[in-house]
C-alpha cells in the first residue's frame, strides 16, 4: 500500500508587539500562517518579516525554524497541521513555491489587506499577500478548495478549525518532537573535525 502524502500548515504566535495587537482584536491563539512541504519543517514558506527585528521589512520568505525570527523569539508557540493531498498536488505546490522563490523580489506584503480583513473586505492587490492569504492561495493553486470566499478573507484561525486539517502538534515550536529528534541526531553524527588527531587502523 502506498504511503499517504501530506503537506503542512504551521501556525505560530511569536508574542511580538505587532502580533499582540492583532491577537487583541482577533482573540485567536495564532496570528501567523506558513505552508510546509515536510513534517520536519525544513521547507517552510510564508509572507512575513524578512528580519527578526524589523516587522515593516516584509515579503515572501522561506522560513528557517532554527534561525531568524524563530530563534529571536524562542518562546514562539505553534500548531502543526497536516493535510492529506495527492502526490500530484504536492508536486504542483512545490513547483509553485519554486516560482515564488525565483521571483521573490516581485512580491510585497499586503499590509492594508490585514486591516481590510478585520472588516471583512476583500483587498487583494496584484503580487501582494499577507501570511494566511498566501497559504490559502497556495492551496487553491494546487486545486484544494477549502473555503467559499477569497483568499484575502482567510485567517490563520480558519486553518486551525477546518475539519480537513489534523493537528499533529501544539506547544512551543522549539520543543516540536520532530525538531528535537533531528537536533539529537545531528549532535550524534560524526563530524570530520572529530577525526582529526586520531589514528585509523587498517
Amino acid at each position: 500500500m502506498t504511503a499517504p502524502t501530506f503537506i503542512y500548515v504551521l501556525l505560530t504566535d511569536t508574542g511580538t508587539l505587532f502580533t499582540r495587537m492583532i491577537k487583541s482584536y482577533t482573540s485567536a491563539p495564532y496570528n501567523h500562517a506558513s505552508i510546509a512541504l515536510d513534517e520536519e519543517l525544513t521547507e517552510v514558506y510564508s509572507f512575513g518579516r524578512k528580519t527578526a527585528t524589523n516587522p515593516w521589512l516584509a515579503g515572501f520568505v522561506r522560513e528557517d525554524i532554527n534561525e531568524g525570527v524563530y530563534r529571536h523569539f524562542p518562546l514562539t508557540r505553534c500548531s502543526v497541521l497536516r493535510l492529506r493531498v495527492t502526490e500530484e498536488q504536492r508536486a504542483d505546490l512545490k513547483r509553485i513555491l519554486q516560482q515564488y522563490e525565483m521571483n521573490r523580489e516581485h512580491y510585497r506584503y499586503n499590509l492594508l489587506g490585514l486591516f481590510f480583513l478585520m472588516i471583512k473586505v476583500n483587498y487583494a492587490p496584484k503580487n501582494a499577500y499577507f501570511c494566511s492569504q498566501f497559504v490559502a492561495e497556495m492551496l487553491r493553486g494546487m486545486k484544494v478548495e477549502l473555503w467559499n470566499r477569497p483568499s484575502a478573507l482567510v485567517t490563520p484561525h480558519d486553518f486551525l478549525i477546518h475539519p480537513e486539517f489534523e493537528c499533529i502538534y501544539e506547544g512551543l515550536l522549539n520543543e516540536y518532537p520532530v525538531l528535537l529528534s533531528r537536533r539529537d541526531s545531528d549532535d550524534k553524527m560524526c563530524k570530520p573535525e572529530d577525526l582529526l588527531g586520531h589514528a585509523v587502523a587498517f
